[in-house]
């Protein structure tokens, strides 16, 4: 194995990133080395591209960004025994320390000093990393590849859709990123009734009905509460899953949601939210949910047990396939609000 890699790097505190090569990740006695088969981008590898005010706060250069992903285990410490060489896995990303109050009562996912590879430590925009075995996630062979790199985002979903009942209950999906994407697929295999789909951006909006949403609406040009009003008897919705993370859309949510009705919060705000919590929450008898991460590890089973009997197409949601080379590009792509996921090839595109 050469002593060097081909991966994308932050090497400083800037806009942009390189590609380059970089030494091999050396692996401890409980770490596992992974040749990057598929990684997929997210929105948190374009605010590191673009250095903005969070990632500046946050991003300690130099870095291989990359948290979605999957591969081929290459090599295993001494103290390893849960995987071998060969192995087909994914991992979680969000490493936590195992002894805070969290870890310790059963909430891991909301680690006090939980450390992110490909944010805190180097990640999987290379041609190898280095994952800790407690983290490794062995993939079942019957789900592809493609899939399979993006288990982390598609995660957060499953984690919001399954935070409260689904089956037979109406939802709206406000935001349709990647993630939210991949809620409306979660909800409608889990037997969400009606599932409304609430987003500006024209593209993620036809991506939104190639996921089957009963309903795919513009917040800027359609009367979202008269429709949803219309649509559920006058009640409102059951469950509002709230990706967007913006004000406007927070607070539609709320409306549309109906007495004694689920909010499940996942998007993040860049600003503080004022909020009337008479009318919003408190009259309503709302139960109103902050949602972080996966669950660990309840999440990733779910997520196995959906994408193992085929329950959720995600192929809509890929829209990019390139070489990890060109990586730069596919961060053009994702400025253009025309690409939802794109996946990056370390060895580069496949033909087929």
């Amino acid at each position: 194995m050469s002593e060097t890699m081909l991966a994308v790097v932050k090497p400083e505190a800037a806009p942009g990133a390189d590609v380059r090569q970089m030494p091999l990740p050396q692996i401890g006695p409980d770490d596992v080395l992974v040749k990057v088969k598929v990684a997929s981008v997210c929105g948190t590898d374009l605010h590191i591209y673009n250095w903005d005010q969070w990632a500046q706060n946050r991003i300690k250069p130099p870095l291989i960004p990359g948290h979605e992903f999957c591969g081929h285990v290459t090599a295993v410490g001494k103290n390893v025994t849960t995987v071998k060489e060969g192995d087909f896995v994914s991992a979680e990303m969000h490493v936590a320390c195992g002894k805070c109050y969290q870890c310790r009562t059963g909430e891991a996912h909301i680690c006090r000093y939980v450390k992110i590879i490909g944010v805190d430590a180097n990640g999987a925009f290379a041609e190898y990393v280095k994952i800790p075995e407690s983290n490794i996630w062995k993939i079942d062979p019957s789900i592809p590849p493609d899939y399979a790199s993006v288990l982390d985002p598609l995660g957060n979903a499953v984690h919001t859709v399954l935070a409260g009942e689904i089956a037979a209950r109406t939802v709206a999906v406000v935001g349709c990123g990647p993630i939210g994407l991949f809620s409306i697929a979660v909800a409608r295999a889990c037997g969400a009734s009606q599932v409304f789909a609430l987003e500006v951006n024209d593209h993620r909006r036809k991506l939104a009905e190639r996921m089957k949403a009963d309903f795919a609406l513009n917040p800027v040009k359609d009367n979202v509460f008269e429709m949803v009003m219309d649509a559920t008897d006058g009640l409102g919705v059951d469950v509002v899953l709230e990706m967007s993370g913006k004000t406007d859309a927070i607070r539609l949510g709320f409306k549309i949601l109906r007495l004694g009705g689920r909010v499940s919060l996942l998007g993040i705000p860049s600003k503080p939210v004022e909020f009337n919590l008479a009318d919003d929450f408190i009259f309503k008898g709302a139960t109103v949910q902050g949602i972080n991460g996966r669950l660990m590890y309840k999440t990733w089973y779910q997520m196995n047990a959906l994408l193992k009997a085929g329950k959720l197409d995600l192929s809509p949601v890929i829209t990019d396939r390139m070489a990890m080379a060109d990586f730069s590009k596919g961060m053009d792509r994702l400025k253009t609000g025309e690409a939802s996921k794109i996946l990056l090839y370390p060895n580069g595109k496949p033909t087929s």
